[in-house]
């Protein structure tokens, strides 16, 4: 019988199709949960070891018998380390793969974390500080990529969710954890505390995040990647966007460097304990993270902005107050304006991107950190010459700065309609 009376085909050596199999991760899949645990991990290490002297800094004041405007310095090195880093790093995980690069960060950033309780001056401190940021830089510039390639979309978001609560626990615990501890030991056994936490992190993401199935690596081509970062630079949007997350950061590192020193001092008196569960109020700005889509979707993105700068600002007046429960309101809305407005702007930067998203979010991460360094030092500097009021100066201006901006991206997005996202 002839293939046409069979209805057979009558190609020669036609081959049966093959599904395509999906190889990324999935909930309830193999290795998700190690994966979803071990970045968690990594990011509680991160932001513990980050910000592990924020805390600590009267008490480092007064070993080293330093203002606090020198003291901040412990803090904004290790966050300008991971500014100026985080966009090199990026690059070297596209060329030697993104859990070596995180890999080789943590390592070396809780190998310095051993080291820092050590520390015979204060200059040495510093310098150790700012060669941990710049190790810690590893991290946020590729566990995103991980994420984006390991994972399917449809669970992705999820799984970054998962990293974020990892900074923010990591963040919040570790300052808690210094406050009681140093309370009773020092300064130096509480950093000590923190790295050794950090190094059990490390190991247990080093055993528990799977190897990687999709990356291909590429070149490090400094052209392809200098034009990609001029172009991004040279987006208007993209640099208001940048400009908002860095005028946040200010605000946050200014108030939460130098809460601890106004805290100790009369009227208040509080002892050491007390002022790391202070840090508590982190949980706020987890809460408000979540909930800015929501803001967006009522408000708008730049009505989002407006809302996140106002409630800033009403922490800040509030803070000014001699009573201390008024302090905390304060100290509440200052960290759910902060976070809601980071949410909102760093969101906007990966919609914006049209290419080059890993670059786009690296120079928005390079901003914050900036405005984090920046924000400390201003911070502590007003504190000393004009005590909390200046620090609060400091803030509502660069909470004036984010108004100005968003203002200025109103009458540039009625001017130039159709736009899509805004700052």
């Amino acid at each position: 019988m002839s293939p046409a009376s069979t209805g057979a085909s009558t190609t020669v050596g036609a081959a049966p199709a093959v599904p395509v199999i999906d190889s990324r991760m999935a909930p309830g899949g193999p290795g998700y949960r190690r994966m979803s645990f071990a970045l968690f991990l990594a990011g509680v290490a991160t932001f513990a070891l980050l910000y592990s002297t924020q805390a600590l800094l009267p008490l480092i004041s007064g070993e080293f018998g330093v203002a606090a405007s020198e003291a901040s310095w412990t803090v904004a090195a290790a966050t300008g380390g991971l500014a100026l880093f985080v966009l090199p790093m990026s690059a070297l995980s596209e060329r030697f793969g993104r859990r070596t690069v995180m890999t080789a960060s943590l390592a070396v950033a809780v190998t310095v974390g051993l080291l820092v309780p050590f520390a015979p001056n204060l200059t040495v401190l510093v310098v150790l500080r700012a060669v941990q940021g710049a190790a810690l830089a590893g991290l946020p510039a590729s566990a995103t990529a991980y994420l984006a390639e390991e994972v399917r979309p449809k669970a992705l978001v999820t799984a970054i969710g998962l990293f974020v609560a990892g900074n923010s626990v990591g963040g919040m615990s570790g300052r808690v954890i210094t406050g009681w501890v140093a309370q009773e030991w020092g300064w130096r056994i509480a950093v000590g505390v923190i790295g050794a936490i950090a190094v059990a992190c490390a190991v247990a993401f080093r055993l528990l995040l799977p190897a990687p199935r999709n990356f291909k690596p590429g070149s490090l081509r400094p052209r392809v990647l200098a034009r990609t970062v001029r172009a991004h630079l040279s987006n208007p949007l993209l640099c208001r966007l940048y400009a908002i997350g860095a005028l946040f950061m200010t605000v946050f590192g200014g108030v939460y460097t130098v809460i601890g020193y106004r805290l100790t001092e009369a009227p208040f008196s509080l002892p050491q304990g007390i002022i790391g569960s202070i840090f508590l109020v982190y949980l706020v700005g987890t809460v408000s993270a979540s909930t800015a889509g929501r803001l967006v979707g009522r408000l708008g993105r730049r009505g989002a902005l407006y809302a996140a700068g106002g409630t800033t600002a009403t922490g800040l007046l509030l803070s000014l107050a001699g009573s201390l429960p008024l302090v905390l309101l304060g100290l509440v809305l200052i960290t759910g304006g902060f976070f809601a407005g980071h949410a909102v702007a760093s969101s906007a930067v990966s919609k914006t991107a049209a290419h080059g998203r890993a670059q786009a979010s690296a120079l928005y991460q390079s901003a914050y950190y900036v405005g984090s360094s920046a924000g400390s030092t201003m911070g502590a500097l007003a504190f000393h010459a004009g005590g909390w009021t200046g620090t609060v100066a400091v803030g509502l201006l660069a909470i004036i700065g984010v108004v100005t901006i968003t203002v200025f991206g109103t009458r540039a997005a009625r001017s130039q309609r159709p736009l899509t996202t805004a700052a």
